[in-house]
């Protein structure tokens, strides 16, 4: 059993939060009204900045609150499996993204947090499809990137024992091609072109 800590309980951290307690896992969900929190059947309540007591954390935030949540906890992820699900666009006008060109969200974290290990997952999977464990006729696939392996598989052990599929992205850098990914989708999704119950899957 793995302990994860989520912080955020909106649509994209219950749907990990019920994912992971159904794969037999501990979790902690952290946010700043603890109601909210509390409305993740199962998992353990509280908020932002009680003690985290997860090996996992996952940053279940838009992009623009994680700097004052990791402040928040400076010193205490080190040595932590930090998760990175932001998509990092511009949504006033839905037509870029706010991190330096040939950066990423996730590149901005793990600079933050130096004694952490940083992953991106998450970024390409709507809620739906997280909680229905399927894209169309194909399992749900979790895209992770990161540069610490022993993370990686840690996080798809996760993956997997909630029952789907997790791909190996390669390094950290290619966080940025899965944010790429991850706002074309949204984009997608925002204009009408696709569904929020749709993705891209990947077939064996």
């Amino acid at each position: 059993m793995t302990n994860i800590t989520i912080i955020g309980a909106g649509n994209m951290g219950s749907a990990i939060a019920a994912l992971s307690l159904a794969g037999g896992h501990a979790v902690q969900t952290l946010t700043r009204d603890v109601t909210a929190a509390a409305a993740v059947d199962g998992a353990a309540a509280g908020t932002i900045g009680d003690a985290i007591t997860g090996e996992i954390v996952i940053l279940a935030l838009p992009y623009g609150a994680v700097g004052d949540v990791l402040s928040t906890y400076a010193g205490q992820l080190d040595g932590k499996t930090v998760v990175d699900l932001t998509n990092p666009l511009d949504f006033e006008t839905f037509d870029a993204l706010v991190v330096p060109a040939g950066s990423s969200a996730a590149a901005e974290i793990a600079a933050l947090l130096p004694g952490a290990h940083v992953l991106k997952a998450f970024n390409t999977n709507f809620a739906s499809t997280l909680g229905t464990r399927t894209v169309g006729s194909e399992q749900t696939t979790v895209l992770i990137a990161g540069d610490d392996a022993d993370s990686k598989a840690l996080l798809a052990g996760v993956v997997s024992d909630a029952g789907l599929k997790s791909v190996d992205a390669g390094s950290l850098k290619r966080a940025r091609e899965l944010e790429a990914l991850g706002f074309l989708q949204l984009t997608l999704a925002a204009g009408g072109t696709t569904s929020w119950t749709s993705g891209f899957a990947l077939a064996d």
